[in-house]
């Protein structure tokens, strides 16, 4: 249980990282892949899903598109828009060709279907209550040219949403397609300000969700405290990722925490390996402490020693 400070037991915090198999909201909305067989010198640009905000690579063989302009590409779920965030190079096999810039057409029924997206996500909320299901309704989204609505929500475990999607169809008269994504995608699409002021780095920084575990926060010294480690969607900060590849590779330069070394005629160990400050602190029977910089450590023979400091 958590005490007055929000520290957790490791096997609560351990309920931080991500669930294996939960599912996601991401790139796999693409339909195609043509990335191998694109012919030189077509453009390559990124695009962003507004609904998902998700990122990916689409190719155009017409004429040079502009950022911020909208074309249509196909999706998972059927054809639909896509804002250009700007060119890019083909670094991935997965790529959708652009079918056609966007027409004013095409954008006056995207915004139209932005007000009916408004009055549904009201409509699925109701409807959600009174049949008393336990999930939470993320985002809605009207697909351009296909008669089909999306309902993107979260839950604790798997919901049984037949008679709601009956209810729902009975409302809308189209076809109506329910999806449970994670808190990770929750946050990814809504937004908001994390603890250090900024956006959420999974909304404004990467689309990307990569799993964190609770190994790169121990492995940057971090407090396992469920209040600092842990973002408002409830899961391990993405942030504890950017940096885990330095931490992992500075750890291999010098001995880690429990090591015994001899130094000097006295037996050492090591008691924290600080990898910001690039020092070690060890301790000795006596009660001595020493703070030394990881370039007085080197390997002789398989083991471990420290050097005498250079002039």
């Amino acid at each position: 249980m958590a005490d007055y400070d929000g520290s957790m037991e490791e096997d609560d915090i351990s309920a931080l990282e991500d669930k294996p198999g939960e599912e996601t909201l991401d790139a796999g909305l693409i339909v195609e892949s043509t990335g191998a067989g694109l012919e030189p010198g077509t453009p390559v640009y990124r695009l962003r899903l507004s609904y998902s905000n998700d990122t990916f690579l689409a190719a155009y063989k017409g004429a040079a598109l502009e950022t911020g302009s909208k074309v249509l590409v196909p999706t998972r779920y059927g054809k639909d828009l896509a804002q250009i965030i700007g060119p890019a190079r083909c670094l991935s096999p997965e790529i959708v060709y652009i079918e056609r810039p966007a027409t004013e057409n095409d954008l006056a029924r995207a915004e139209e279907h932005r007000r009916e997206e408004v009055e549904a996500m009201a409509i699925c909320r109701q409807k959600i209550e009174d049949h008393r299901l336990e999930m939470k309704l993320v985002t809605v989204h009207y697909l351009l040219e296909e008669p089909k609505i999306l309902f993107f929500f979260t839950a604790e475990s798997r919901v049984d949403f037949r008679d709601l999607v009956k209810d729902l169809v009975s409302v809308f008269r189209t076809r109506i397609e329910l999806r449970q994504i994670g808190v990770r995608d929750e946050s990814r699409v809504v937004g908001g300000l994390g603890v250090c002021g900024r956006c959420y780095c999974c909304n404004s920084v990467s689309d990307k969700l990569k799993p964190v575990s609770i190994k790169m926060a121990k492995d940057q010294n971090l407090s396992l405290n469920s209040m600092k480690i842990s973002g408002p969607c409830g899961r391990l900060l993405c942030c504890l990722a950017y940096e885990h590849a330095f931490y992992s590779e500075q750890r291999k330069l010098v001995p880690q925490e429990g090591a015994r070394l001899n130094y000097e005629g006295t037996n050492w160990k090591v008691t924290e390996l600080n990898v910001a400050s690039g020092k070690l602190t060890l301790s000795a029977e006596d009660g001595r402490v020493l703070l030394l910089p990881f370039c007085r450590f080197m390997k002789e023979g398989g083991a471990w020693c420290i050097c005498k400091e250079k002039p």
